[in-house]
């Protein structure tokens, strides 16, 4: 869909909708560590809109534009954790789970405004005639809605150190989320297991549909 893109325009059509998906995401677990009493993101300056100071180079540079590149038609990625201190939280298991939750969250919330901002341009160019010119603006919008699903989807995976494994072991009783904790330190290659053999596409592909074709219908799109 971005062939008849320049390659300036497909590194900001592409770059400003992932930067700040990732960006806001990581924000939104440390603003609500802090609110339940938890400052160390805060402290170490992660409380910022800046993405340099929540890249990975790996995860959010190399692997997605290794996709990108690849024509793989799947973004895949991941920023530099927000540091958490458990034992400041006032309920740690519980807050636990919220701060967890809050990222992906805020990813819902984001494809829901890039959704919106499609619906703009799509009525501005029926308003003003524009044609050709509004393209980069619509592959971005669409860029934001699938970046923003794929974050929330694959982030609430039950795989710790996923969100998701955060916020099924703040559901559980003590002794099972103690055992699902001891999968964290083989959650990475879990993760690109899934992702080499197409298990993981198969998993969030239909599921980014059916949330896509939600966010239209919420819309009007």
């Amino acid at each position: 869909m971005f062939e008849q893109l320049s390659t300036l325009q497909l590194i900001w059509v592409m770059g400003i909708p992932i930067i700040l998906a990732i960006t806001v995401h990581e924000v939104a677990h440390g603003w609500v560590a802090k609110q339940f009493g938890d400052p160390t993101a805060d402290r170490a300056g992660r409380l910022t809109l800046n993405p340099f100071k929540h890249v990975d180079p790996v995860g959010t540079i190399l692997i997605p534009a290794a996709l990108v590149l690849a024509k793989t038609g799947f973004l895949f990625g991941w920023a530099k954790p927000v540091p958490v201190a458990f034992n400041r939280l006032g309920n740690p298991k519980r807050d636990m789970a919220l701060v967890a939750a809050a990222g992906p969250g805020i990813n819902l919330v984001m494809a829901i405004g890039w959704g919106v901002f499609l619906k703009l341009v799509f009525a501005y160019a029926g308003y003003s005639g524009a044609g050709a010119d509004i393209k980069p603006f619509l592959y971005m919008a669409e860029v934001g809605i699938q970046i923003n699903l794929v974050l929330m989807l694959l982030n609430l995976l039950p795989i710790p150190p996923l969100d998701g494994g955060r916020v099924l072991a703040g559901l559980l009783p003590d002794r099972a989320a103690t055992l699902l904790g001891r999968i964290e330190p083989f959650g990475l290659i879990i993760m690109i297991v899934l992702l080499a053999t197409g298990v993981l596409a198969g998993i969030l592909g239909p599921l980014i549909g059916f949330t896509t074709k939600f966010i239209f219908a919420l819309l009007g799109l």
